[in-house]
Parts: C-alpha cells; sequence; structure tokens
C-alpha cells in the first residue's frame, strides 16, 4: 500500500514538473517542429484566426485532420492555450492556432500534410 501511494506521489510530481515547461505533455518540438507524444508532425490551418477560440476544421476536415485534444483535466499554459470545438470537445492551440495531425503521415516524421491546398503549415518553433 505504501509503495502504492509513494508511485502516485511521484507521477502527480512529474507530471506538475512537465506541465511547467509550458508545452503540453500531448507536444513537444522535435527535429525543428511541433510533433505529438508519438512523433507525429502537428500543422496549423491558415483558416484559423489566431486567438479567435475556435477551429473553422471540423466534420470531413476533422476526419482528415484530426485535432490535437486536450483533456478534460489539461490546463493552459505559455504559448499554450485549449480551445472548445464545436462538438464540444477540447483542442489545444499553439500561439491562438489550433493544432492538428494529418491522416496521411503515416510514421514520426513524416510531414506529407505541409503545404496542402497552400493552407496547412508545419508548427515550428
Amino acid at each position: 500500500m505504501i509503495k502504492a501511494l509513494a508511485a502516485v506521489f511521484v507521477m502527480a510530481a512529474l507530471g506538475a514538473c512537465a506541465s511547467m515547461g509550458g508545452t503540453p505533455m500531448a507536444a513537444k518540438f522535435e527535429r525543428g517542429m511541433l510533433v505529438d507524444s508519438a512523433g507525429m508532425t502537428l500543422y496549423t490551418f491558415d483558416k484559423d484566426a489566431a486567438g479567435s477560440g475556435k477551429s473553422t476544421c471540423n466534420g470531413p476536415c476533422a476526419v482528415n485532420w484530426p485535432p490535437l485534444t486536450a483533456a478534460a483535466a489539461d490546463q493552459a499554459s505559455g504559448e499554450w492555450s485549449i480551445i472548445t470545438r464545436d462538438d464540444s470537445s477540447r483542442q489545444w492551440a499553439y500561439k491562438g492556432k489550433p493544432v492538428y495531425l494529418w491522416i496521411k503521415d503515416q510514421k514520426p516524421g513524416d510531414k506529407t500534410g505541409d503545404g496542402v491546398n497552400k493552407v496547412w503549415h508545419i508548427v515550428a518553433p
């Protein structure tokens, strides 16, 4: 029992330290771009207005460009904010722009979505 409580305390402390960096646990900068926890490239959409708190990529668009979702317990920090999507789910936004994955990226490091229709772009630091 004591070992279990100690493990919970350590995990909570590590989680608190990780969240202090201003980047959600679901994303990090790697290889000069923003990637999710699995190393998949993240993108922004030109039709999303920075700071609007809205995503314009819904329905079929969101099937091809899945939003980087934020859990109910996640908190905004630094350049990261959380928006509420039209379907009431929560999505991470970086510098006010909602962040997405691209369904055609198959493995970490793929960046096939960069420049699609001249409106999708890799998130760089």
